[in-house]
């Protein structure tokens, strides 16, 4: 644990040992049960026989908008006949846009995009038209780093990533430092470069060196799921907001994140499990069992944490904490 998210846990918001050694054997087990994503499905993501700087290209831009995409209503609407939601139905426009013109992922295109581009891009039209809430903001965040690739790495993803050698963190020009100088990138919890690691790395475009700092990518899902399994334990101020769904600040969002990072790279050590592996486990579980509202262990058994949750029997009391207005996740 680094000596800042030390710092943060005095504070405001602890880790919970016992609680961490508890989860451990359960979250094990329901990992290692869940297939292993190589994000080659087409449905979201280019084709294994795309050329290397295009696919890099693709993620990069692709995750630098990953994040809320409702406000008001759900982001959901069928294509081709089959309903995608939330971050699917992104990707899957992502990887429309994608085969109609790789070309339209380049820094050049990007560094020039506007919101009503982006708008007309993430839209489904029709009786139930949707909308992600915020073109204005994904487009800056798009040109951005359009502009910064064309800057730094001469329009080059590929430039970026051999600059880091394979490092996260133990060199200078290690990725996650590369990466901060982006906007979409200066999440300080990097959930944004760690989803973008993880993604490339398990297509096999690039390999860590420094697998010891590879971190789960934390978004309200993990934060969400570690408050209701109790890993970490805010202070009574914090707990309050949470359950009154009071917004938090910058600073208390960063600081609970953070916290629930470390704990998150606790259970990977005491279970064995790579950090990105547990974040496939933790995301689904996330949005399909541990849900914000009516979890699944109201109405069912699916639940594996069901003996060791200490949130089991009102697990709606501990929603998640509101913090909606940002572009970290």
């Amino acid at each position: 644990m680094s000596a800042e998210v030390i710092n943060y846990s005095f504070k405001k918001v602890s880790l919970r040992e016992y609680s961490i050694s508890s989860v451990a054997p359960y979250l094990r087990e329901a990992a290692n049960s869940l297939p292993r994503d190589d994000f080659t499905n087409t449905e979201y993501y280019p084709p294994k026989n795309a050329e290397l700087e295009d696919v890099l290209r693709y993620f990069i831009f692709m995750v630098a908008i990953d994040h809320r995409t409702s406000r008001d209503k759900p982001y959901e609407a069928y294509v081709d006949s089959r309903l995608y939601h939330g971050a699917d139905l992104l990707y899957k426009l992502g990887s429309k846009k994608f085969a109609e013109d790789p070309s339209f992922f380049s820094p050049e295109r990007m560094a020039k995009i506007s919101s009503n581009e982006v708008s007309e891009w993430l839209s489904i039209k029709g009786v139930n038209e949707v909308s992600v809430w915020d073109p204005e903001v994904r487009a800056d965040l798009l040109r951005d780093l359009g502009r910064g690739l064309i800057k730094w790495f001469e329009g080059s993803v590929t430039k970026l990533v051999n600059m880091s050698g394979g490092y996260l963190k133990s060199r200078p020009q290690g990725i996650t430092y590369l990466m901060k100088r982006f906007k979409a990138y200066s999440d300080p919890v990097e959930k944004k470069t760690y989803l973008f690691v993880k993604f490339v790395e398990r297509r096999g475009l690039v390999s860590v060196i420094d697998v010891w700092n590879k971190e789960v990518p934390v978004d309200n899902h993990l934060t969400r799921v570690a408050l209701r399994l109790g890993l970490v334990t805010p202070e009574e101020d914090l707990l309050k907001k949470i359950k009154m769904r009071e917004t938090f600040t910058w600073s208390e969002d960063v600081m609970l994140r953070l916290v629930v990072r470390s704990a998150y790279k606790m259970l990977s050590r005491i279970t064995y499990l790579d950090p990105f592996i547990l974040d496939d486990f933790l995301w689904y579980f996330g949005r399909k069992v541990c849900t914000r509202d009516k979890p699944a262990c109201i109405s069912s058994s699916e639940c594996p944490f069901l003996k060791v949750c200490p949130s089991r029997e009102d697990p709606e009391e501990v929603v998640e904490h509101h913090y909606v207005d940002t572009y970290y996740y």
